[in-house]
């Protein structure tokens, strides 16, 4: 495995796992008791406070604020500044760390650029955030969703890109179905 690489502005926080082959850059703060899989990638400026879990092979872009409560599962991307909460009614004068929700981002899902997840809401399997969209519920494994609130938009293959009507990949020409419950799988 290739060495783990730290610029010298980031600041690690004692108490933190950080796993081989992770590459922290300019002037990220990752704080006490986070921990960060093999081959990372967390670019500039991100923030990631306690107790959040990063899996393996996670691509952290620019400005990417994750709070208490998040987990991010193996080869998940998180694309320039978005950002997650983890209170769902937070006031500065009223103390609520006992009411943080937890949220799951899921193996291999995508959040676009300055979208927003509202505490609570899991990402599953390679599902994907279109940029600039709120999540304000669980969205279902390779399912697309965009806009303010985040809607269904399409259903998407695991290399990302959108189904054709018949549910198969037009580009890697994988085939999903759709199962009793009515979610989508690979065949």
């Amino acid at each position: 495995m290739s060495k783990s690489f730290f610029h010298p502005t980031a600041i690690i926080d004692e108490g933190c796992t950080v796993g081989e082959g992770t590459r922290i850059w300019h002037w990220c703060h990752i704080m006490k008791d986070v921990k960060i899989g093999d081959n990372c990638n967390i670019g500039e400026h991100a923030f990631i406070e306690s107790g959040v879990v990063i899996g393996n092979g996670v691509k952290i872009k620019n400005n990417v604020a994750i709070y208490t409560g998040v987990v991010c599962e193996d080869d998940v991307f998180l694309g320039p500044n978005c950002v997650f909460t983890n209170v769902a009614n937070p006031r500065s004068y009223i103390e609520r760390k006992n009411e943080f929700k937890k949220t799951i981002i899921k193996k291999g899902a995508t959040i676009g650029a300055n979208a927003t997840i509202v505490c609570g809401n899991d990402i599953e399997e390679y599902a994907f955030v279109g940029a600039g969209s709120v999540v304000t519920k669980t969205v279902p494994a390779y399912t697309m969703v965009i806009g303010n609130p985040a809607k269904f938009y399409a259903h998407v293959c695991k290399c990302g890109v959108k189904l054709d009507k018949g549910l198969c990949c037009p580009a890697c020409g994988a085939q999903y179905i759709k199962d009793n419950n009515g979610v989508i799988r690979e065949k």
